[in-house]
């Protein structure tokens, strides 16, 4: 059975994506720092195999070359939505650098099969590339070094670029998933006036994706592809809690307008993309509501 390298593993969609790869019996190897938690991977953490990564890329490549992976999956990143200039280097080091250390890893080791993660956060106004904020600027500059790898070293990649994903077990902090909680507290959220547009994901659906690309990598030569990871149903914030309201009973106390659109809100999504290949969501937004 092939062995299959993920990093940001311990994160949200990389661990539902590291639980489905052990389910289909892959030899699922990580790489995390070493001041992760594993809680997300509670259930498969006798499963995989762990390397925390110290910065040595020496040891990084000597661990590349003992796995012999046929392919990375690369979820490891940092968000912020809106940086502080003392976050500068913790963006950088987690969105370029890391990711540089890695491909360069897999070189040594002749493992040239790589699934990036990017974000629709790349195309603000539905442009070619506009990032909305710094964190998508780090993630357009690691596309930029992927290049390197694909023309000099013949690099296989395909970049997923994902827009929201949510699920039932979501802990993170998260409007959508917080929604059930302020209910209950008959807490009043002040929101913007609503009226930008998201695309919900289900994580199922994006753990899909990532393994639809897997496939389509094993099948051709890509070179550096890129797609977007969306649910089709483009929905505005204010309708979404109309929605929610209406699927599941409960009451959401919002004063709409309460807080102003972030800088550079994202009002229009991205929507001039390429969709995978042999690829769709099977959650629909009303079903995964229902779930949550």
């Amino acid at each position: 059975m092939k062995n299959i390298i993920v990093t940001g593993a311990t994160g949200f969609v990389g661990s539902h994506l590291s639980k489905k790869l052990v389910e289909l019996g892959y030899n699922v190897h990580i790489i995390s720092r070493p001041s992760s938690t594993y809680k997300n991977l509670e259930s498969v953490k006798s499963k995989i195999d762990i390397f925390e990564y110290n910065q040595n890329i020496t040891e990084l490549i000597n661990y590349f070359k003992e796995v012999e992976a046929d392919i990375v999956f690369h979820l490891a990143s940092l968000f912020i939505s809106e940086h502080k200039s003392d976050e500068i280097d913790n963006l950088i080091n987690s969105n370029i650098k890391f990711g540089t250390h890695v491909l360069e890893a897999m070189s040594k080791a002749n493992t040239y099969n790589f699934i990036n993660t990017g974000t629709s956060w790349q195309h603000y106004k539905n442009e070619d590339y506009n990032p909305v904020n710094l964190y998508a600027a780090t993630k357009q500059a690691f596309e930029d070094v992927i290049e390197y790898y694909v023309n000099a070293l013949n690099f296989n990649v395909i970049t997923l670029k994902l827009f929201d994903t949510y699920a039932e077990d979501d802990n993170r902090g998260k409007l959508i998933n917080l929604l059930g909680k302020f209910s209950k507290e008959k807490k009043k959220l002040k929101m913007s006036p609503g009226e930008q547009k998201i695309d919900l994901v289900h994580v199922d659906d994006v753990v899909d994706a990532f393994i639809s690309a897997y496939d389509l990598i094993k099948e051709k030569k890509i070179s550096h592809n890129k797609y977007a990871v969306s649910s089709g149903q483009q929905i505005k914030l204010k309708d979404l809690i109309e929605l929610y309201e209406k699927v599941t009973g409960i009451e959401v106390l919002v004063e709409w307008g309460g807080r102003p659109y972030r800088e550079r809100e994202v009002m229009e999504l991205w929507s001039d993309f390429n969709r995978l290949p042999n690829w769709e969501p099977k959650t629909s937004l009303k079903d995964g509501l229902k779930r949550l």
